[in-house]
């Protein structure tokens, strides 16, 4: 398969954003990316639904429109993954708190080696956050440092859910989680697996329009995924197990 890329955009409440952010996209990737795959739900303000019709109306069949069936932010990307046409995945959010000029970035660390996985970090030199909640940002390095430590690993930040895959592999793999979590089992699972990964800076800033899905409380089931990734058998992880 040639080398092409699907980009994944769950969207629940998303203007201005969602179109800024294929527009940036689009302007500085034309050539590589084989389709936008925005996931839609039964919270999807209408809103929301109007800008996506002005998207398809400019960008044609490029605007993958996709209707959830699993529930939640990890429902909604393990669906996409399902149907995404490019040799390569990323999984982004439509809120611009992922940066849709790492975009480029992302393709051209695949390009130089397509069966890795290329992920961002806000936490090295030339990342960085803007209007995080400073508790949250605490717990966030001390998770990270924690969970780094456990899976012998020198990634820095193992949660943040802005990632470029090869297609094959994520199809490969026995997904579990349907949470936010499962921002942090994307990883967990290809680290475990030996898949090469590389990691590059990106600064984070917080959303300008609508409220994130991801509440406090939400956050303690990373947990519960980091511990479970530990103990089980990396056999488990594939699809094909038996």
């Amino acid at each position: 398969m040639a080398f092409s890329v699907s980009i994944i955009l769950p969207v629940i409440n998303e203007t201005f954003s969602l179109e800024q952010t294929v527009k940036i996209i689009a302007a500085e990737n034309s050539e590589d990316i084989s389709e936008y795959v925005i996931v839609i739900g039964k919270k999807t303000e209408e809103k929301s639904l109007i800008t996506i019709k002005e998207l398809r109306a400019k960008y044609g069949s490029k605007i993958v429109v996709l209707n959830q069936k699993l529930p939640f932010l990890g429902g909604a990307i393990r669906d996409a993954f399902n149907v995404c046409i490019g040799s390569q995945v990323i999984m982004m959010a439509s809120d611009l708190e992922t940066d849709p000029h790492l975009v480029k970035e992302l393709i051209k660390f695949s390009r130089q080696d397509a069966s890795a996985v290329i992920t961002s970090t806000r936490w090295k030199t030339k990342g960085g956050f803007k209007g995080y909640n400073p508790l949250k940002l605490l717990l966030n390095k001390v998770f990270q440092s924690v969970f780094s430590i456990l899976y012998r690993t020198s990634l820095s930040d193992m949660t943040y859910g802005y990632r470029l895959f090869p297609t094959e592999l994520v199809r490969s793999i026995n997904w579990e989680e349907l949470g936010h979590p499962f921002l942090f089992e994307t990883i967990i699972k290809p680290l475990k697996l030996g898949v090469s990964i590389v990691e590059i800076p990106t600064k984070w800033e917080a959303r300008k329009e609508g409220k994130s899905q991801n509440t406090f409380f939400k956050n303690f089931g990373y947990f519960a995924v980091g511990i479970k990734g530990l103990i089980r058998s990396k056999k488990r992880y594939l699809k094909n197990y038996s």
